[in-house]
């Protein structure tokens, strides 16, 4: 442009003729046609330029602060998510270290802790079996020694008193030199210190003498009564001091076994803490960990996208600034131009140069003088500095200069519609291509953000099933070992009451026997002891006589003791059986719920997989609209003026190359006003 100022400058103020000097000389100045003369034409052509040079530069300066605005404002959200993101990954770095170390940490000292509790755990099973043992041993022993103090007490009182055999149903001579023979046999070891050899020698001949068919008794002596005397003294100190050792035994145990438990318990619990702490961390690492993976993928992304970002951004000031000097440089030769043309010199040689355009006039064909008049009419129309430069080179060059220049402009004009034709068709396909991948980004983004919403809201209900789950697997667990402990002292207790009912059958059956004795009619007392219980017992069936009611007594009470050990022993069942199906059931909703555990956190752990897959389609869907919108600016920037000045410009193209044509045909003897007439 600022080569075509120049160049009309130069032909306007070329030197001319001395002929066409002197031919000027005899002319007048014409005010009118001064107004209408080429330089003035220029002058306007000029302004016009500048004019829209001024308008493009407002339109260019308008989209350049568009993209400077979408630079800055991406530029400044982009460099603080990269620093989000890079002090991140430094965070779930450095949690994931810790969380590594503490969850190392817990492993090993839960093994710690669960092998300890086991080495508690076998100390109070081995002490359990040490107490049961002594426990039967004590039982035994006190049993045996219950039952020789009661027949040593039966034998003393038989000898001190022989008239009250009939009474108190005490056996004869020969019985008691057995219950005294059984003592010796039962409790050997235990009299082995106690009665001297003499005394042995004494109780052997009693024992003899009573056994002796045919013999008669003297009577017992009074050695033979101070020997049972001592041992049964002897048999109800060991008793005691069975008894006391017993109690110690028990104390012991007991003191044991809450301490055992104590530890156990307290150990289990730091255990169960340490492992739920455990699957807490794992959990927590794993989640650090693919949020670092995502993290750095999204870091990656952001930094990506900034370089790209200041390179696009750079080159877009680059190409701003080399436009603004491109359109500056030309708008000063413009204005350089307009400067020379409107100075007052200028003024000087307009008054000349109008003279010279008159003898031109009569110089120049008039199909010049038609042309140049039909392409100026046309410039005027269409506002188009081209034509009117042209217009002012018809009436300087000569025919075969200015039908090139027609000719040129022609070409350069279809070739400029035609590349505005297809560049608009462009456009419009890629805007049209544009709106699609915008739409189609929009809507993944809606559905990927409606995915990430439900596979959270997934996340949350499963986490809480599985820690429901969990925390109702502990409570039955609990439960399961409170119930355990609780059969254990139940079946504990009926052992106790069973042993104290058969050693009370034992010790009564015993004080029966020596009660038989006493009767005539042992035959019809041992009757009564063989038989069955009565189905109904009180205290209305009780015999009146004194020996009847004793022995009566005595084998009511052991039917009683044996129908308390039955109902023991079937209360022992149920409670087994009962207990058998508690565990049964709850083993059951244990590996029921276990499983659930199991495959709710599958499911969870699938949907925090999913999780991450939809974050980082997300992400890519944010990447993906802002590739978008900054590729809908640069159409913006290429399209807009054409797009919107499509029809105006390609009607002015058609115009300007019929005005073209029409001055070619002028100049080659085509008709002016037959033009005319068809305008």
């Amino acid at each position: 442009m600022a080569a075509k100022v120049v160049l009309l400058a130069c032909l306007l103020l070329a030197p001319v003729s001395s002929m066409e000097v002197s031919m000027r000389s005899s002319l007048t100045f014409d005010a009118e046609a001064a107004k209408t003369t080429p330089v003035n034409k220029v002058v306007n052509l000029l302004k016009d330029m500048l004019k829209t040079m001024e308008k493009e530069g407002k339109e260019d300066q308008e989209i350049y602060d568009k993209m400077a605005c979408w630079c800055i404002t991406n530029k400044k959200e982009k460099t603080a998510s990269v620093a989000k993101g890079t002090a991140r990954v430094a965070d779930l770095t450095t949690s994931i270290e810790g969380y590594t170390a503490l969850s190392s940490r817990l492993n090993t000292e839960n093994k710690a802790l669960i092998k300890e509790v086991g080495k508690d755990q076998e100390a109070l099973d081995k002490s359990a079996a040490l107490r049961a043992k002594q426990m039967k041993t004590f039982s035994k022993e006190e049993a045996a020694l219950l039952e020789s103090i009661f027949s040593m007490k039966s034998a003393l009182s038989a000898l001190r008193n022989p008239t009250a055999k009939s009474f108190l149903q005490v056996p004869d001579e020969s019985g008691l030199a057995d219950t005294v023979q059984t003592a010796m046999l039962s409790h050997g070891e235990l009299l082995q210190g106690v009665l001297s050899a003499s005394e042995r020698d004494a109780v052997t001949s009693f024992i003899q003498d009573s056994n002796s068919a045919g013999a008669k008794s003297s009577g017992p002596s009074d050695e033979i009564i101070g020997i049972l005397s001592q041992m049964r003294e002897t048999f109800e100190s060991n008793l005691a001091k069975s008894q006391g050792q017993e109690k110690t035994n028990q104390k012991a145990y007991e003191d044991l076994k809450t301490a055992k438990e104590g530890e156990i318990s307290s150990g289990q619990e730091q255990s169960d803490t340490k492992t739920q702490l455990l699957a807490d961390t794992n959990e927590k690492n794993a989640q650090a960990k693919e949020d670092l993976t995502d993290t750095k993928k999204a870091l990656d992304t952001d930094k990506k996208f900034v370089k790209m970002l200041n390179e696009k951004c750079k080159q877009n000031d680059t190409d701003w600034d080399v436009r603004q000097k491109d359109r500056a440089a030309e708008m000063e030769a413009c204005n350089k131009a307009l400067a020379v043309l409107t100075s007052d010199a200028a003024h000087d040689l307009l008054g000349k140069t109008l003279g010279f355009m008159q003898m031109e006039r009569s110089m120049h064909s008039s199909r010049r003088t038609a042309a140049s008049k039909f392409l100026t009419q046309a410039a005027d129309k269409l506002k188009n500095p081209r034509l009117a430069t042209l217009a002012v080179s018809m009436r300087l060059d000569v025919f075969a200069k200015v039908k090139k220049s027609i000719d040129d402009m022609i070409n350069s004009q279809l070739k400029t519609k035609a590349e505005e034709e297809k560049l608009k068709d462009f456009c419009v396909d890629e805007f049209n291509k544009n709106d699609m991948q915008k739409e189609a980004a929009d809507d993944k983004k809606k559905k990927d953000s409606s995915k990430k919403q439900d596979v959270t809201a997934q996340i949350v209900e499963l986490k809480a099933d599985v820690a429901t789950l969990k925390k109702d697997i502990a409570t039955m667990q609990k439960e399961m070992k409170r119930g355990g402990e609780d059969r254990e002292k139940e079946n504990k207790e009926f052992q106790m009451v069973v042993a104290d009912q058969r050693a009370t059958q034992k010790l009564l059956k015993s004080a029966l026997n020596v009660l038989k004795g006493m009767y005539a009619k042992k035959a019809l007392v041992q009757e009564s002891a063989d038989q069955a219980p009565p189905p109904q017992v009180s205290g209305k069936n009780k015999k009146s006589s004194s020996g009847g009611g004793v022995v009566a007594m005595l084998q009511q009470i052991i039917w009683d003791a044996k129908a308390m050990e039955a109902e023991a022993i079937s209360s022992e069942a149920d409670a087994q059986k009962a207990y058998e199906s508690f565990v049964k059931d709850t083993n059951e909703s244990v590996d029921k719920k276990t499983r659930a555990v199991t495959n709710k956190s599958a499911t969870k752990s699938k949907a925090e997989g999913d999780l991450v897959e939809v974050t980082t389609a997300k992400k890519k869907d944010v990447a993906s609209l802002d590739l978008i919108a900054m590729a809908r600016l640069e159409l913006h920037k290429t399209c807009d003026f054409v797009v919107k000045n499509f029809d105006v410009r390609q009607s002015s193209f058609d115009t300007e190359v019929d005005a073209l044509k029409q001055a070619k045909a002028i100049l080659s003897g085509a008709k002016f006003n037959a033009f005319l007439q068809h305008a």
